[in-house]
């Protein structure tokens, strides 16, 4: 199923790309925020609730996997609700001058998120809407597909991502986006049991084509 996913929107890239006057690459700072509560009734080998790290995150929720199986009709023990954070960088390719209207324009892209046991591509389908003639607002669906995941954790990840950008020159522009992660990234996970991932990714962009 993962591999239809992926080149269904592959195939999609390259119809855009016929219709595409222009290719922009992007590149920046990205935040994220990982937010997380796992929820155990087992108080024979109770949970460490010591903060998850950059170096142990992949590692603790692969242990703890069994926790957020348990169903919602268990008595919770224990609970950690918490969220971490980790700096990391993008890169990416978007596909421009597929014209709406005059004000509107669909963006497909690709983007490579290096985070530290994060990982990722993801592929956002943006509407932009033109504000003026320096600012634009985007907004629009993602699949992220996670690289690293370890036992018990999914690797595709769905969001919606909204942004502003400003244009310095006709091909040079400064963005900044919210990539709103949808999915609970624990197989087993539930309202109770969940690990999810939010962006905020910082950068420039420059485009060239016809």
């Amino acid at each position: 199923m993962k591999t239809i996913i992926k080149l269904t929107l592959l195939m999609c890239l390259i119809t855009s790309s016929i219709n595409a006057q222009k290719l922009k690459v992007t590149g920046g700072v990205n935040f994220m925020d990982i937010n997380y509560s796992i929820t155990s009734s087992n108080t024979d080998n109770p949970i460490d609730d010591t903060p998850i790290t950059d170096t142990d995150i992949t590692t603790k929720f692969s242990s703890l996997k069994t926790a957020a199986s348990l169903n919602s009709s268990s008595l919770a023990s224990i609970n950690l609700n918490n969220a971490s954070s980790e700096t990391g960088f993008y890169l990416g390719l978007a596909l421009t001058g597929i014209n709406l209207s005059d004000k509107l324009e669909v963006i497909p892209e690709a983007r490579f998120v290096a985070v530290k046991n994060f990982n990722q591509i993801q592929v956002p389908v943006l509407v932009s809407y033109n504000i003026s003639e320096k600012f634009k607002a985007q907004a629009g669906p993602s699949l992220g597909f996670l690289l690293d995941t370890g036992d018990g954790m999914k690797s595709t990840n769905f969001a919606i991502d909204f942004g502003v950008s400003y244009s310095l020159s006709e091909d040079i522009e400064l963005g900044a986006r919210y990539d709103w992660g949808q999915t609970n990234l624990l197989e087993s996970g539930d309202s109770d049991n969940y690990l999810k991932i939010n962006n905020l990714q910082i950068g420039i962009s420059y485009q060239f084509g016809n």
